[in-house]
Protein backbone atom coordinates (compact mmCIF):
# COMPACT_ATOMS: atom_id res chain seq x y z
CA UNK A 1 0.00 0.00 0.00
CA UNK A 2 1.33 3.29 -1.04
CA UNK A 3 2.32 5.85 1.66
CA UNK A 4 -0.45 7.74 2.95
CA UNK A 5 -1.18 11.78 2.97
CA UNK A 6 -2.77 14.27 5.20
CA UNK A 7 -5.26 16.16 3.22
CA UNK A 8 -3.25 19.38 4.77
CA UNK A 9 -0.27 17.48 2.91
CA UNK A 10 -2.05 17.32 0.05
CA UNK A 11 -3.25 20.67 -0.19
CA UNK A 12 0.41 21.81 -0.07
CA UNK A 13 0.62 20.68 -3.61
CA UNK A 14 -0.66 23.74 -6.08
CA UNK A 15 -1.96 21.92 -9.34
CA UNK A 16 -2.83 24.05 -11.96
CA UNK A 17 -3.94 24.23 -16.04
CA UNK A 18 -1.54 24.99 -18.50
CA UNK A 19 -1.46 24.98 -22.32
CA UNK A 20 1.50 23.54 -23.96
CA UNK A 21 2.73 26.72 -26.29
CA UNK A 22 5.93 25.20 -27.62
CA UNK A 23 7.54 21.61 -27.86
CA UNK A 24 11.15 21.09 -28.63
CA UNK A 25 12.95 17.92 -28.43
CA UNK A 26 15.76 18.28 -25.89
CA UNK A 27 19.65 18.76 -27.20
CA UNK A 28 21.13 16.43 -24.60
CA UNK A 29 18.75 13.29 -24.21
CA UNK A 30 17.35 11.30 -26.72
CA UNK A 31 14.11 10.63 -24.25
CA UNK A 32 13.28 14.39 -23.28
CA UNK A 33 11.25 17.14 -24.72
CA UNK A 34 11.74 20.94 -23.78
CA UNK A 35 8.40 22.29 -23.27
CA UNK A 36 7.00 25.91 -22.77
CA UNK A 37 3.92 25.74 -20.97
CA UNK A 38 1.46 28.99 -20.41
CA UNK A 39 0.00 29.12 -16.85
CA UNK A 40 -2.29 31.89 -17.19
CA UNK A 41 -1.49 35.52 -16.21
CA UNK A 42 -0.86 34.60 -12.34
CA UNK A 43 2.16 32.41 -13.00
CA UNK A 44 3.02 32.89 -16.73
CA UNK A 45 4.79 30.78 -18.77
CA UNK A 46 7.38 27.55 -17.30
CA UNK A 47 9.55 25.82 -18.96
CA UNK A 48 8.69 22.23 -18.35
CA UNK A 49 11.23 19.03 -19.06
CA UNK A 50 9.45 15.74 -19.63
CA UNK A 51 10.52 12.30 -20.89
CA UNK A 52 7.93 11.69 -23.05
CA UNK A 53 9.56 11.29 -26.56
CA UNK A 54 9.29 7.46 -26.30
CA UNK A 55 5.29 7.95 -26.34
CA UNK A 56 4.23 10.43 -27.88
CA UNK A 57 5.12 12.96 -31.16
CA UNK A 58 5.31 16.53 -30.46
CA UNK A 59 2.05 17.24 -32.12
CA UNK A 60 0.06 15.53 -29.46
CA UNK A 61 1.21 17.81 -26.23
CA UNK A 62 1.49 21.13 -28.44
CA UNK A 63 -1.44 23.43 -27.74
CA UNK A 64 -3.15 20.71 -25.55
CA UNK A 65 -4.27 21.40 -21.68
CA UNK A 66 -2.69 20.02 -19.27
CA UNK A 67 -2.55 19.30 -15.28
CA UNK A 68 0.61 20.77 -13.81
CA UNK A 69 2.50 21.01 -10.60
CA UNK A 70 3.01 24.48 -10.41
CA UNK A 71 5.09 24.81 -7.00
CA UNK A 72 7.30 21.76 -7.48
CA UNK A 73 11.12 22.86 -6.95
CA UNK A 74 12.89 23.61 -10.05
CA UNK A 75 15.44 21.03 -11.36
CA UNK A 76 18.14 20.50 -14.16
CA UNK A 77 17.82 18.19 -16.04
CA UNK A 78 20.49 17.46 -18.52
CA UNK A 79 21.35 21.02 -18.59
CA UNK A 80 17.53 22.02 -19.24
CA UNK A 81 15.95 23.67 -16.23
CA UNK A 82 12.37 22.50 -15.17
CA UNK A 83 10.10 24.26 -13.26
CA UNK A 84 6.88 22.00 -13.00
CA UNK A 85 5.96 19.17 -13.55
CA UNK A 86 3.60 17.76 -16.70
CA UNK A 87 1.44 14.82 -15.21
CA UNK A 88 0.97 12.20 -17.14
CA UNK A 89 -0.48 8.34 -16.40
CA UNK A 90 1.12 4.75 -17.57
CA UNK A 91 -0.83 1.57 -18.15
CA UNK A 92 2.39 -1.01 -19.66
CA UNK A 93 3.42 0.90 -22.72
CA UNK A 94 0.75 3.59 -23.09
CA UNK A 95 1.38 6.70 -21.51
CA UNK A 96 -1.46 9.52 -21.89
CA UNK A 97 -1.29 12.73 -20.32
CA UNK A 98 -3.75 14.55 -17.70
CA UNK A 99 -5.82 16.77 -19.34
CA UNK A 100 -9.19 18.55 -18.63
CA UNK A 101 -12.53 17.27 -19.87
CA UNK A 102 -13.60 20.46 -21.20
CA UNK A 103 -11.54 23.66 -21.99
CA UNK A 104 -10.95 25.71 -19.16
CA UNK A 105 -8.53 29.05 -18.51
CA UNK A 106 -5.25 28.48 -18.27
CA UNK A 107 -3.83 28.99 -14.96
CA UNK A 108 -6.95 27.80 -13.32
CA UNK A 109 -6.15 25.75 -10.18
CA UNK A 110 -7.14 21.93 -10.00
CA UNK A 111 -8.98 21.55 -6.28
Amino acid sequence: MPETLSIADFSRLDLRVGRITEVADHPNADKLYVMQCDLGPDLGTRQLVAGLKPYMPPEALKDKLVVVVANLEPATLRGQRSEGMLLAAQDGPKVVILTTAEAVATGSKIR
